[in-house]
């Protein structure tokens, strides 16, 4: 009985789980945006008996976060034009003048680009690779070849594999390991960020599955009629 109430208890936290971090998300931008915008509009719009409802301040928060979306949508427009460009590279030149706060910039930068949906896929492939010892396997992703002065150095043909941490897969280490001792997996990249980010509990089914073969019109099945007896087979 233990168990079973144990077991319900845990299914109704993963059903509610993504209902819980939505309402966090959407309570922390009223809270942290909303109100401070809302706080900026002056009290004589609205009659005071009004403002102080709570549904009212609630509405007037929720908008303020939809315009600051609206907002920042609309910056994602502008810098895809030259004008928008020549704004974003001159905002940038003062930042970096500016000591300490000029190098959280870059890294935060190279962070978001590095992982953005707009950037030339980063992972390559799935790969296995031994690590941290002769036995043990990692699971990570390849990246690209090594250079330069790496290439040199090692004598070796090397590439970079990224392995991600469990379950937070945005961190991790840079392996750079002979490519004779890496093994390229056939999953595809989502089924390896599964994997990872489940720490093994979601493992993609090997073989894959083949793809579903279009089904065949159907068709009705005419009998054939019999042919009229000729004149010659007649009698």
């Amino acid at each position: 009985m233990y168990r079973r109430l144990r077991n319900a208890f845990i299914a109704g936290l993963v059903l509610l789980a993504p209902l819980g971090v939505t309402y966090f998300v959407i309570d922390f931008l009223r809270s942290k945006i909303g109100s401070r915008v809302t706080a900026m509009i002056p009290q004589n719009i609205l009659p005071p008996d009004i403002r102080r409802l709570p549904i009212v301040d609630f509405g007037l928060d929720m908008a303020a976060v939809l315009i600051v979306v609206l907002a920042i949508t609309l910056l994602g427009f502008f810098s895809n034009y030259f004008l928008g460009k020549v704004v974003i590279m001159g905002t940038e030149r003062v930042i970096d003048r500016v000591p300490f706060i000029n190098a959280v910039y870059r890294t935060v930068k190279q962070i978001v680009e590095t992982f953005s949906k707009q950037q030339k896929a980063v992972f390559q492939k799935v790969v296995l690779t031994e690590y941290p010892r002769k036995g043990v396997y990692v699971l990570g992703f390849l990246t690209s070849e090594a250079r330069g002065e790496v290439q040199e150095k090692t004598g070796a043909e090397v590439v970079n594999v990224f392995i991600p941490t469990t379950p937070n897969p945005t961190s991790g280490f840079l392996l750079m390991v002979p490519r004779d001792e890496v093994i390229e997996m056939d999953m595809t990249i989502t089924d390896g960020m599964k994997l990872i980010v489940s720490g093994g509990a979601v493992s993609p089914p090997y073989p894959a599955p083949p793809p579903r073969a279009a089904k065949a019109p159907r068709t009705r099945n005419h009998q054939a009629k019999p042919l009229p007896p000729s004149p010659e087979n007649a009698g």
